[in-house]
């Protein structure tokens, strides 16, 4: 029963160090990463809104859609 415990308490243990390591270590690369990555450059989005011939193309399709559907 006894090496069970110890088994236990070192695979616990062993668990445990591996996973701090690992937070520690992420932590570490994302702060760096932070540090020396160029900031990006945000471009002004312009919405580009749909021509009159974008939507009678669109309506027409649409259109057609409907009634193959309803023909059925």
């Amino acid at each position: 029963m006894a090496e069970g415990v110890t088994l236990m308490f070192m695979g616990m243990g062993t668990v445990f160090f591996f996973l701090t390591l690992l937070v520690v270590v992420t932590s570490l690369m994302s702060s760096l990463i932070q540090k020396y990555e160029p900031k990006p450059l945000i471009m002004p989005k312009t919405p580009e809104s749909p021509g009159p011939l974008d939507d009678q193309i669109l309506l027409a399709v649409i259109s057609a859609a409907i009634h193959k559907h309803r023909a059925r």
